[in-house]
């Protein structure tokens, strides 16, 4: 494989690794702000803001941490084939379907694009009491599909590699 490849796989792989080990702590936020809430309830002051807040934290944790997820192997796969193929076997179906995986991640980044472009021209807000804008959470998951594309580039270039009888 051409130098630049291979450089551009570890390159992606280290980002999504760092970015992935960072949202992870986004959890401990997530918690922190759902004890926030429930003492709040508790003590006769439920806040406005905090079960919004938990799902825009939950939702920056999902997509900042998915291509993580993929590059850990923690993603769902069928396995009652897969696990009795040999490692070129693999690589070959999974240079194939990898392909729909991009496909399906390009559709929602197409659609988040013209979505956080609609937030940030009519500083959209989300209905409810807080109303807190949009574009913040919804360019946090274009980052996070856009990760996620890269990481799936990368598996495909590792996948040819190992088809080519070279692995990087």
């Amino acid at each position: 494989m051409p130098g630049p490849l291979i450089t551009y796989v570890h390159w992606v792989e280290a980002v999504n690794h760092r970015i992935g080990r960072v949202a992870m702590w986004g959890l401990f936020a997530l918690m922190a702000v759902l004890l926030w809430g429930a003492i709040a309830r508790a003590g006769g002051a439920p806040q406005i803001w905090t079960d919004e807040m938990a799902q825009f934290l939950l939702l920056g944790y999902f997509f900042l941490g998915g291509a993580y997820s993929l590059q850990m192997g923690s993603a769902v796969r069928m396995d009652l084939l897969y696990a009795r193929w040999s490692d070129r076997t693999r690589a070959a179906v999974d240079a194939i379907t990898i392909f729909t995986l991009i496909a399906y991640l390009g559709v929602l980044l197409w659609g988040g694009v013209e979505s956080t472009a609609y937030a940030l021209e009519y500083a959209e807000r989300r209905r409810g009491l807080w109303r807190p804008y949009m574009a913040p959470i919804k360019i946090v998951m274009c980052f996070g599909l856009v990760m996620m594309i890269l990481q799936c580039t990368a598996f495909l270039i590792r996948d040819i590699a190992r088809l080519r009888g070279r692995e990087i």
